[in-house]
């Protein structure tokens, strides 16, 4: 630690000297909701799902398998441990979940920059887990240059508050190693909060030393939200809690997410794949609460629809939008942050399916009361395929969240009755005094789409939405700096991920 410490010390200066000359990027701030949730259950229809939802618990159960420690807590919390399969009596669930808090503060090395989970707040984060990237040059696996290229676009987007994890998958590096990369590029290509490593509980043990280094010691803190899908249905597999436990020891947040797709791995019936939902949350949350009450957890859900004919996944569907705001009334009466949301589509390319698509999801989860959206940018191909023009695309669109979110203002100066009075009968308001004072600011803008003539447009090279994306790209990857960081905080991070990589050998599975 004194070694540390030293190190510390001697680099200061230089991390100094290098914030006063670094580029400063402005980022918009979490978006707090002015606006109501839309609540589409009642209340006896939201008793009736989370009745079913005990009686899953209780009479189906959940499977932890391949983790006896697993089934030792549960049996020693009052369950009914039989093989694998554990049935939890009624309303012990709920009670467990009862210690998770109700929000929580993610640190980043950037103070400015942490963000509150939970409440009325929505935090937006960027796409996650494709294997493949498409640009100019089409569809491809992704690399590791794809990730850090997506790292700075995120940086350098204003409505973004999150760096997000594994932004795409990058190929070119082992299994075993990358998240070292995946990590090293979200601590120093940018100061937002960031997500932990899930792929392996050594790799989630990893992510928390990383930390350790990073910010000189957790101290409690909170650090990262890293992603614990469980196996639908009602499957939690010793990879995955593997890596709750660690988390949640750590006192870092996981977000216990169902993977659903209705049809497949779900009823076909909304109601049902709420109950579903709602029992494989509580089991996850409880489990949490076991390893360390009061650790820090999201609900999450992500659900899609299936297309009967191809099997392939659908999104933008009402079907998925109904669960969305059903599964965001039992979070908030539960009491937990909730995940959900994001720029869902299945197009193959960044078009008008794949708009359509994603503004219904994006919109449904701005109603639904969604605390953290993940895949908020830059999701295409069902989430195979991370695409830089579309997450530039939806980067943009984004700010209409933050607008719509601040309701509609009606004080004396928004009320506006001086201009009318002003205008009069036949006038019209742009050059009266109320204009002027406020044009800069009335109007949500956007910073990539064409309002030109049809003249304009044409002189400029008849650009489409794509087009416009991909200078869009070119530009941010031109003005993007890294943000300042202590030097001798980067010799450390880098001499500890040579180091465990040098521990292991390569390993491509």
């Amino acid at each position: 630690m004194a070694e540390t410490a030293r190190r510390r010390r001697s680099g200061g200066g230089a991390a100094r000297r290098a914030a006063r000359t670094t580029t400063q990027v402005e980022t918009a701030a979490t978006i707090l909701r002015n606006i109501p949730d839309f609540d589409l259950l009642n209340d006896e229809a939201l008793e009736i799902i989370e009745a079913n939802a005990e009686t899953v618990l209780a009479e189906v159960g959940v499977a932890f398998v391949e983790n006896p420690a697993a089934l030792a807590r549960w049996r020693d919390a009052g369950a009914d441990v039989q093989g694998e399969t554990v049935r939890l009596p009624r309303g012990l669930a709920r009670k467990l979940c009862s210690s998770a808090p109700k929000s929580f503060t993610q640190i980043a090395r950037n103070p400015d920059r942490a963000v509150e989970i939970g409440g009325r707040n929505l935090v937006l984060a960027p796409v996650y887990g494709p294997p493949f990237v498409r640009d100019g040059g089409g569809r491809r696996y992704a690399t590791m240059a794809d990730f850090e290229t997506f790292v700075k676009l995120g940086h350098m987007s204003p409505w973004l508050h999150h760096s997000g994890g594994t932004v795409c998958e990058p190929t070119d590096i082992p299994v075993n190693k990358r998240h070292f990369d995946m990590l090293m590029a979200h601590m120093t290509l940018t100061d937002k909060p960031f997500m932990g490593s899930v792929t392996e509980p050594s790799r989630a043990r990893d992510s928390v030393e990383m930390c350790e280094i990073l910010f000189g010691g957790l101290k409690d803190r909170t650090a990262m939200v890293s992603l614990i899908n469980i196996n639908s249905p009602l499957t939690f597999d010793s990879i995955m809690m593997g890596a709750l436990e660690t988390y949640a020891t750590a006192n870092q947040a996981c977000i216990i997410s169902p993977f659903i797709v209705g049809g497949a791995m779900a009823p076909v019936s909304v109601a049902g794949t709420l109950t579903q939902v709602l029992a494989e949350v509580m089991a996850g949350v409880a489990y949490s609460q076991l390893v360390r009450p009061g650790a820090p957890v999201i609900f999450g859900a992500f659900v899609t629809s299936i297309d009967m004919n191809s099997g392939a996944p659908t999104f933008g569907t009402p079907e998925a939008a109904q669960i969305t705001y059903g599964a965001g009334q039992l979070a908030r009466r539960l009491g937990l942050p909730y995940r959900s949301g994001g720029a869902f589509c299945g197009s193959k390319l960044p078009d008008a399916q794949a708009a359509y698509e994603s503004a219904n999801s994006l919109n449904a989860g701005l109603l639904a009361g969604v605390n953290f959206m993940l895949h908020a940018c830059g999701w295409l191909e069902g989430g195979l395929v991370a695409d830089f023009e579309k997450f530039v695309m939806d980067a943009d669109q984004l700010g209409i969240l933050h607008k719509m979110a601040q309701g509609v203002a009606v004080t004396d100066e928004s009320q506006a009755l001086d201009a009318i009075r002003e205008v009069g009968p036949g006038g019209h308001y742009l050059g009266c005094a109320h204009t002027q004072t406020h044009y800069e600011n009335a109007f949500w803008r956007s910073g990539l789409l064409d309002y030109k003539p049809f003249e304009t447009w044409a002189e400029e090279g008849a650009r489409d939405t794509r087009a416009l994306a991909s200078a869009k790209v070119e530009a941010m990857l031109a003005a993007y700096e890294a943000p300042a960081l202590d030097p001798a905080i980067r010799d450390e991070l880098r001499d500890y991920v040579v180091r465990r990589k040098s521990e292991m050998p390569d390993a491509h599975i």
